[in-house]
């Protein structure tokens, strides 16, 4: 049974089946055709014996699948196969990947010519879009020879399940581009200090460029030679992210929800404030508060960080900011920065939550950051037609204007706020984070 399961007729057996056929119906008419029919037939059993003999003398073909332990939630991630032909003649396959249902991938087919001893690799990319488990199945390989009356089917490495995290690749990303003082090529700007760091750190020679304010002139008298007091950013400040689980969380923008965006910024963001040596920390609420974790920057923080984001489930909820307060107020004794994920679409779901983020914000020094609406870009920047679109276009600046005027209302009350589009989320949350340490704010 399994012989029968791995082997299969091709479609040119029946077409060279159904052109004997012909061949003996027109014998009909042409006497002399039938003898050659015969002689096809014989012809076509010989080669089928041929074919069979060809494909099952050895296993001989080798598939492996390569790929990372987890996927990159957000990102291409790349996926191998290594395919490698035994046989002592060329072949032709034809790769099928069962790849995880939740790509909805239909038509997902390598077709491949592979010589005698030959070896190859084939890439394909999947972008996941939702945290979780993922099953691969197996590798089927369909190959045929040069007679191609048959193929045998092989099958490889059977069902394999991987976890979708958030977007360690994009940590990865920037904390490469942060080592190589290179993060200006990401689109995060290079702020300038405005007064002096906080932290003394040392007396050194004074060297061209050093700001002349820094002059320890009681050690150059004694030196006989300029110094200068060298200072550093005052380290082991706390920066939390906060992220609203509730269902504003839940819009969706190519194919990720807020939620995933706000994920992926939040590992991005915590990786960044321990590499400038000030400890991170993670919170998610919705009706209650799901996640506390306390801000540090010991090795493994960043593996804690991670584990904790990936589990992480929008609610349909109304998220309760009043317990997110009184959180806040108990468990973080130290003025921390706090970065509070969510999103507004007006200034009447602002106004009820206002009390409460100006009670966080006597405390900590506090972001709010909020989405874009994209949708509305795209009709705002389109041309109306009719009467119809051009009251449809009204409606969209309204509700783009209300957006605008979220960030000036918490801006009256000293609390600072991010409106931006959710692919640039990672970037303006690193610019906003990396300006208040230069204003020596946090």
């Amino acid at each position: 049974m399994k012989f029968f399961r791995s082997l299969y007729i091709s479609p040119r057996f029946f077409a060279v089946l159904v052109g004997i056929i012909v061949v003996f119906i027109l014998g009909f008419s042409f006497p002399f055709l039938v003898g050659l029919g015969q002689m096809l037939v014989m012809a076509l059993l010989l080669l089928l014996l041929l074919d069979l003999l060809l494909l099952y003398k050895q296993s001989a073909v080798t598939a492996q699948r390569i790929c990372a332990e987890k996927l990159s939630n957000g990102d291409d991630n790349e996926i191998l196969i290594r395919l490698k032909n035994d046989y002592n003649f060329s072949i032709d396959v034809s790769v099928i990947d069962e790849i995880p249902h939740q790509f909805q991938l239909r038509n997902f087919l390598f077709k491949e010519h592979l010589h005698a001893g030959q070896e190859k690799t084939l890439q394909y990319f999947l972008r996941p879009v939702r945290r979780g488990e993922y099953e691969f199945g197996s590798i089927n390989v369909y190959v045929n020879t040069v007679l191609g009356l048959f193929v045998r089917r092989y099958e490889a490495d059977k069902s394999k399940i991987v976890k979708v995290y958030p977007s360690y690749l994009q940590l990865r990303k920037y904390e490469l581009y942060a080592i190589s003082n290179r993060l200006t090529e990401l689109g995060i700007k290079k702020i300038r200090k405005i007064g002096l760091q906080q932290e003394f750190e040392q007396i050194k020679e004074y060297v061209q460029g050093d700001d002349l304010r820094t002059i320890n002139w009681k050690a150059t008298a004694r030196k006989n030679n300029l110094m200068t007091n060298q200072y550093t950013d005052e380290k082991a400040q706390h920066v939390y992210s906060v992220i609203d689980k509730g269902r504003v969380m839940k819009m969706p923008f190519k194919g990720m929800t807020l939620l995933d965006y706000a994920i992926n910024s939040s590992l991005v963001i915590s990786n960044i404030a321990i590499q400038k040596s000030d400890k991170a920390g993670i919170i998610t609420f919705n009706t209650k508060i799901s996640t506390l974790l306390a801000a540090d920057n010991k090795q493994g923080q960043m593996t804690k960080v991670l584990e904790n984001l990936y589990n992480q489930k929008t609610a349909y909820q109304e998220s309760d900011y009043e317990a997110l307060f009184m959180t806040l107020r108990t468990q973080l004794k130290q003025r921390s920065l706090v970065l509070l994920y969510t999103n507004f679409e007006g200034l009447a779901s602002l106004e009820r939550q206002i009390s409460y983020f100006k009670g966080i914000a006597k405390q900590h020094l506090l972001v709010v950051i909020f989405f874009e609406n994209t949708e509305l870009k795209t009709l705002l920047d389109s041309r109306p037609t009719d009467n119809e679109e051009v009251y449809t276009k009204a409606i969209a600046q309204k509700f783009a204007y209300e957006k605008r005027l979220v960030v000036r209302e918490l801006a009256k009350y000293g609390i600072h706020a991010i409106l931006t589009a959710p692919e640039n989320l990672t970037v303006n949350t690193i610019n906003k984070y990396l300006e208040l340490k230069a204003r020596n704010l946090i």
